[in-house]
């Protein structure tokens, strides 16, 4: 407003008013700090390798982890659970739609790395599982 020598401004839409007025020699405003920065993968905590003879498995989409169908329902596999290849491991939400995670191997559920009810990207590490056992 200084720039062009302008007292006011003002700017009328239909769903929108605006009314800029200059009084003297105001102190201009600090500028605005900057936001924090958005998460991405490479300022997010890192994921620990997993021993050598476990086999991650990760979430093939971006969503909301669950451990269960539902939260009255038990979840459908625990730690140590004995798994056999194609069984459900957990669900992940994405868009209104529930994706069934299963084992792509039979073997045994060593970790559980995600906690329900909590956003996972994709590809990254939801179970490890130690094959063949």
């Amino acid at each position: 407003m200084v720039e062009h020598r302008l007292d006011h401004l003002e700017l009328k839409e239909p769903s929108l008013s605006i009314r800029l007025v200059r009084q003297g020699n105001l102190t201009p405003a600090p500028a605005p700090t900057a936001p924090a920065p958005f998460p991405t993968p490479s300022n997010l905590p890192a994921e620990s390798p997993p021993p050598p003879e476990v086999r991650p498995i990760p979430s093939p989409i971006a969503g909301i982890f669950y451990r269960a169908s539902s939260p009255s329902s038990p979840p459908f596999v625990k730690e140590g659970d004995r798994l056999q290849q194609g069984q459900t491991l957990c669900l992940v939400e994405a868009m209104k739609v529930f994706n069934e995670i299963k084992a792509e191997t039979a073997g045994v559920l060593v970790k559980i790395l995600v906690e329900n009810g909590k956003p996972v990207k994709n590809g990254q590490t939801l179970f490890w599982i130690q094959a063949g056992k």
